[in-house]
């Protein structure tokens, strides 16, 4: 493998180990992607909850609509520093990190999903 190149940013990424497979980098960005398309679909359900009435408690909409975008905000943050931490292991042949965040964001949606069935049966 080649080795690093150092003018590549962000340099924390980049600056050390070596080029891995340009498969697994590929890999690893598509992955990072679809993170980012699950952040924006989370955003616009938070917006479309405070947009339209859910005919919901007047307390528990915007309650809702912030949970959506705050996991929004968090998935889009973690898909960032994953993406990162798992192209950092793989220029240093390292295990793949874990992912211990998925619970948090399975967590909210699920507490979304059932606020509104519950409030809305």
């Amino acid at each position: 493998m080649p080795p690093p190149d150092r003018d590549r940013r962000p340099r924390s990424v980049y600056g050390s180990g070596n080029e891995p497979d340009y498969r697994f980098s590929f890999a690893n960005e598509r992955t990072f992607l679809a993170w980012i398309r699950t952040a924006l679909a989370l955003l616009a359900c938070g917006v479309a909850v405070d947009a339209v009435d859910l005919g919901l408690p007047d307390a528990l909409e915007p309650a809702l609509a912030v949970l959506l975008i705050g996991l929004g905000l968090v998935c889009a943050v973690v898909s960032w520093v994953r993406w990162a931490r798992s192209e950092r292991a793989m220029r240093h042949d390292e295990p793949l990190p874990s992912f211990a965040i998925g619970l948090v964001l399975v967590v909210g949606v699920v507490v979304a999903a059932v606020v509104v069935l519950v409030l809305k049966a």
